[in-house]
């Protein structure tokens, strides 16, 4: 038995709260709604997938999260991942470029390059991508607070290069609204947050219509304690309000939907996970062409990366993780994702080393190699639980969703601090469950080892290219033309005081080389910066 949630009276029931019967059979699938929201892979409503032949045609591309110190040796990082056959680029960022700081400000100290690559201009992105082909190999950039910058920046980069930015394919998380909810890198407070959003959505429709401007992310408010069922439907509803103010700004649903992306988990039970996906994608599908109108099928298909689950790997016994990561690769394939982000082994606590990454790249093609994952489109079609799990979910996310609506709607929600309040709760009795041994965690509360070494190496971190970083970015302020810097600088101000897209006027100051630091500090100015809610 899956040793999920187990009544007293022998009932089990998977973390989203449906039970789970010993035996399904077709009665079972017309029951929960029938084969109608079935359809064929890469048609309408693509619970089979989003593209007609899927892995036959192309592999997943393999997009391993990484970034650490400072350009140059997320550089190397980068070479030596695309030199092992990683398919895609996936960038982390300090904490101080993710909230819109210099690596020199006092509030930086300790932080600069700890947990993600250190940036502070556009010649930061020139040393981190030197040498990559940005035509042959797409980047995603995991970003949120300080996400227009970070665009702005990737793209002027692009452009110096002698890129055409109108067919340069690429993805920014810029999801902050998930930010309120999770891991807590907001800057600014909820609407103009939401108005910068639209900001890049708006920017890139018109001069980068290839580029995915946002990649909502299911994934943190899963990690942030919601079950499956509510990381996909907040997600949705997340979705739906950066939509609902780009239609504001007067463009058609068709000119930007299909790039729309974005980023789910993958840990806990392999068929919850499997039907979570094929669920969502229906979902979607559904909303986007009865909700918004769409016209073209591809505004509908989920476009989306599985990867992580984070939350599932543990440092007890951490060569166990590379097991589970093997697992959380079958659950991407099955479920059709077009993207794998896989967690290496030792994330759990550190930065991955090469050799971790390279065990997790390797996974991946094994996959893709041996195992037989790219034959055959939807392998688990037809299952009888399967489909009739795939009906459960989606119709416990449209709940979900009718309730965040009735409640005023997500935006409201979350600057009330509701859903924070509720996936918090359900954080906290989880892990009691796990402190208690009513969830099962191998290595942590059972299959322990007595005489465990509880020693695991740590990523160092350095002070000297800290400081180093430090020094270039006051360099770069010596280099550069000041005028040309307060220029920009002012004409964000104006722009922002009278509600304009900032997007062209962050574009111009970045590639003055005005900083992150630099922009931030003035759009703070007129945005203010936000307090977070406090519920009990």
């Amino acid at each position: 038995m899956n040793r999920q949630t187990e009544s007293e009276d022998g009932r089990v029931v998977n973390e989203s709260g449906i039970e789970i019967k010993t035996v399904y059979a077709a009665e079972d699938v017309e029951s929960s709604g029938g084969l109608d929201m079935l359809g064929n892979p890469g048609e309408y409503p693509f619970t089979r997938g989003i593209h007609p032949e899927m892995y036959r045609k192309r592999p997943w591309t393999m997009r391993q999260y990484t970034g650490f110190s400072n350009p140059q040796e997320t550089n190397k990082r980068f070479k030596y991942l695309i030199a092992n056959g990683q398919t895609g680029l996936n960038v982390a960022f300090d904490l101080p470029s993710q909230i819109g700081i210099d690596s020199d400000d006092p509030l930086a100290l300790g932080e600069v390059g700890r947990v993600g690559m250190a940036v502070d201009s556009l010649r930061d992105f020139e040393i981190a991508f030197d040498d990559i082909e940005l035509d042959k190999i797409t980047v995603s950039l995991t970003v949120n607070g300080s996400a227009a910058i970070v665009i702005a920046m990737y793209l002027a980069m692009a452009k110096k290069r002698g890129y055409d930015i109108k067919t340069l394919r690429g993805t920014a998380q810029n999801d902050i609204l998930k930010e309120f909810i999770g891991r807590g890198t907001w800057v600014f407070p909820v609407e103009p947050s939401i108005k910068l959003v639209a900001d890049t959505i708006e920017y890139c429709a018109y001069h980068a219509p290839k580029y995915s401007p946002v990649s909502v992310c299911g994934y943190h408010i899963r990690e942030s304690g919601a079950n499956p069922v509510q990381e996909m439907a907040y997600a949705f509803c997340i979705a739906k309000a950066y939509i609902d103010v780009a239609l504001a700004r007067g463009l058609d649903i068709d000119e930007f939907a299909s790039r729309l992306s974005f980023n789910f988990n993958i840990f806990g039970n392999i068929f919850e996970q499997v039907a979570k996906f094929r669920a969502g994608r229906a979902l979607w599908a559904k909303i986007v062409q009865q909700d918004y109108g769409a016209k073209n099928p591809r505004s509908m298909g989920l476009r989306m990366i599985a990867g992580g689950g984070g939350s599932g790997l543990t440092k007890e016994q951490p060569e166990l993780n590379i097991v589970r990561g093997a697992y959380y690769a079958l659950i991407s394939a099955l479920s059709g994702a077009q993207t794998m982000a896989l967690c290496c082994y030792d994330e759990a606590y550190t930065i991955p080393t090469e050799y971790a990454q390279r065990i997790s790249l390797r996974t991946m093609q094994l996959l893709i190699e041996e195992m037989g994952l790219c034959d055959t489109v939807d392998p688990l079609a037809g299952s009888y639980y399967v489909e009739t799990l795939t009906n459960q979910m989606r119709e416990e996310m449209e709940k979900i969703m009718a309730e965040v609506d009735a409640q005023g709607g997500i935006v409201q929600s979350i600057s009330q601090g509701a859903v924070q309040a509720q996936v918090s709760a359900q954080a906290y009795e989880r892990q009691k469950q796990i402190e208690a041994g009513e969830v099962r965690k191998v290595g942590v509360n059972c299959h322990q080892i007595d005489e465990e070494d509880k020693d695991v190496a740590f990523h160092p971190y350095s002070e000297v290219d800290a400081k180093e970083q430090a020094e270039r970015l006051n360099q770069l302020r010596d280099r550069r033309n000041t005028d040309a810097v307060q220029q920009s600088l002012n004409k964000i101000v104006d722009d922002a005081k009278v509600g304009q897209n900032i997007m062209p006027a962050i574009m111009d100051a970045v590639q003055a080389y005005a900083t992150i630091g630099e922009i931030t500090q003035k759009l703070a100015g007129v945005y203010g910066r936000y307090k977070e809610p406090i519920r009990f």
